[in-house]
């Protein structure tokens, strides 16, 4: 069964809007009434509806009107048909103009009408399907295959919003940037399908203690993770990295060789500790040095750039 995109039926008068209202209802619509412009474009706003079929002759605001309005609000795969009771071109062309889709002149032949909603309910659903394989693109471009979080390539624009925004209204903003010890040793031992089994095990878990969907985390590079913590200060990312750390530490990776236990190095910084214009990069580079500190002083740990601390297991 054909699934009919929502309609909102634009008629003044009474009798036509139920006449009008019961044929499309039987055509299989969804269908809901406004009896004025003014009140239209107020649920059109809502965004709840796909096609518009209206009267182009209404007191107060008119359907060229009402189209035009729709149009400038920008919203999205919105179909009008308008009705019109004129016959000249140029009346057709004006309607059309203002942001019809199409018009159809009164009074309309109920075939003919149907079929030109088939139409635009044709387009309405082409249009939704290309906005939804477009989604899925860019949701695919940004994504890491393997472990289905953020990739490189997303954490640089998002790191930046995130910047920004946290600047523009003087909020707390801090990074931790994860490394699995000893993954090299992983992959030579068990075979790459178990490091990615290893990787999967780590995202899974420390996306489990993040506050979602505030928080988020990306892959940097082969084994190595950044987790982007919004309204949050050098000390609360440092506990929320030991969490993590921890739940790693306490929980072996179940491979068909066994369970191996796996660890990781944090390192953790704030945004307040990285001024100038690329806070970005700089935020990087200070929790990068503070995992490495935590490699050096012996793994498994989480060190925190400012304030200094290492926070053992």
């Amino acid at each position: 069964m054909t699934v009919r995109p929502r309609l909102l039926l634009v008629e003044d008068e009474p009798t036509q809007q139920m006449i009008m209202e019961r044929l499309l209802s039987r055509a299989g619509y969804d269908v809901e009434t406004a009896g004025n412009g003014e009140a239209a474009l107020e649920k059109i706003k809502t965004g709840r509806y796909e096609l518009v079929l209206t009267d182009w002759e209404m007191p107060g605001m008119d359907g060229a009107t009402l189209c035009r309005l729709v149009r400038d609000a920008k919203l999205p795969s919105i179909y009008i048909l308008l009705l019109t009771s004129h016959s000249a071109v140029s009346h057709a062309v004006e309607g059309l103009r203002a942001g019809a889709n199409d018009f159809i002149r009164k009074p309309a032949d109920e075939a003919e009408l149907l079929a030109r909603l088939d139409v635009g309910s044709r387009v309405v659903l082409l249009e939704k399907s290309l906005r939804d394989a477009n989604a899925e693109i860019e949701k695919l471009s940004i994504t890491d295959p393997l472990l289905g979080i953020y990739n490189r390539r997303y954490l640089h624009t998002g790191l930046r919003e995130e910047i920004a925004r946290a600047r523009r209204y003087g909020r707390p903003l801090a990074i931790a940037i994860a490394d699995l010890d000893h993954f090299k040793e992983i992959n030579d031992r068990y075979g790459h399908q178990s490091g990615d089994v290893v990787l999967q095990h780590f995202a899974s878990l420390a996306r489990s203690l993040l506050r979602q969907p505030v928080d988020w985390m990306a892959r940097y590079g082969g084994e190595e993770f950044v987790i982007v913590l919004p309204e949050t200060d050098a000390h609360g990312a440092t506990v929320v990295a030991e969490k993590i750390r921890k739940a790693c530490f306490e929980t072996p990776v179940v491979l068909p060789s066994g369970p191996v236990l796996v660890t990781a190095s944090f390192g953790v910084t704030a945004l307040d500790t990285c001024a100038g214009s690329d806070a970005e990069g700089a935020l990087l580079q200070e929790a990068d040095r503070a995992m490495y500190t935590s490699k050096r002083s012996g793994r498994n740990q989480v060190t925190c750039r400012l304030p200094a601390s290492v926070v053992h297991s």
